[in-house]
């Protein structure tokens, strides 16, 4: 159980990321009609993530719920620490 609310958890954490900037671009105009379609399958793919995995679970299917959520986890997790080592380290770019 703890398992798949870790993997919920992160899977939140990561589509309120994708939410935030597409809210901030309406704000800002960045999201506009031609890039319309590409946000509209991100943030569709990030709810049947998080709803998908969600359902299987609700459903006494876990390990699939948790196989569905690893399908963003996986790749969040990734980047996250990719950027921590980024801070941590303060590597030379030049």
């Amino acid at each position: 159980m703890t398992l798949f609310r870790t993997l919920f958890a992160i899977d939140a954490l990561a589509a309120g990321v994708f939410v935030y900037f597409f809210f901030e671009g309406l704000n800002d105009g960045t999201v506009a009609s031609e890039n319309a379609e590409l946000w509209a399958g991100t943030l569709a793919t990030l709810a049947a993530i998080l709803g998908g995995g969600a359902g299987l679970n609700a459903l006494g299917w876990r390990r699939l719920g948790i196989a569905v959520l690893l399908i963003l986890a996986i790749p969040a997790t990734l980047f996250g620490l990719w950027v921590l080592s980024m801070i941590v380290l303060q590597p030379r770019w030049n």
